[in-house]
């Protein structure tokens, strides 16, 4: 896990300037990573099964309009009430008095962020749909993508099991590697608490505070 000083430095980034982190959604739909999680699912015989009835779950899923705006909005905004559920109002207040969007609100700016999030999402995912040619490239890379979504909600019900299980009442859970690049330091700093306790976790909003306050931006 990385350091407190550099989860609070992602965080900080996050709150400061939900653009700046645009750049590692652009890496979510990458050709290469896909194709190495289709192998590495390939070769891991012992995961077939319940990857199998994974599968199932996401047809499903897709098939319910999970990929929607609104539903991937609100999967991001789940993980950030997680995480200020957790954070008193005071500190939250602190933290956002400095940002663009103190004017309307530490509520108003999760909403501002997971929007701007989910935007970026839609779009690449748009782009790489139409860059994409030929039926079978399509479904290896389809059949990775599917690995590495299943792979990365595993890891997430390790990493903050709390949050997993919200994701995972709703299927939101098979949308976290979709968004997690950019929501990985909360889910951090949230398994900085489980593990370390709550003052662990402050610590890391004082220093999450501290880079808000010097940001010359």
């Amino acid at each position: 896990m990385s350091s407190y000083d550099e989860i609070a430095t992602r965080i900080a980034n996050v709150i400061l300037s939900p653009e700046s982190v645009i750049g590692l959604i652009h890496g979510i739909l990458s050709v290469p990573l896909d194709l190495g999680y289709l192998a590495y699912g390939y070769f891991d015989t012992e995961s077939h099964y319940s990857h199998e009835t994974e599968r199932i779950r996401i047809v499903r899923a897709i098939d319910s309009r999970i990929l929607n705006h609104d539903r991937i909005t609100d999967a991001i905004q789940i993980v950030f009430s997680q995480f200020n559920k957790y954070t008193s109002e005071n500190k939250q207040n602190k933290i956002y008095s400095r940002t663009i969007f103190s004017v309307v609100g530490r509520i108003a700016t999760n909403s501002v962020i997971s929007s701007k999030i989910a935007t970026a999402i839609a779009q690449r995912a748009s782009f790489f749909v139409a860059v994409r040619g030929g039926v079978m490239g399509n479904i290896l890379l389809v059949g990775g993508m599917t690995e590495r979504c299943i792979r990365t909600s595993e890891q997430l019900s390790v990493d903050e099991p709390e949050v997993y299980n919200l994701l995972r009442s709703k299927d939101y859970d098979l949308l976290y590697f979709l968004f997690e690049p950019a929501l990985k330091p909360f889910i951090d700093a949230l398994s900085v608490r489980r593990i370390q306790g709550i003052s662990a976790f402050n610590e890391i909003l004082e220093l999450v505070e501290d880079k808000v306050n010097s940001y010359h931006g």
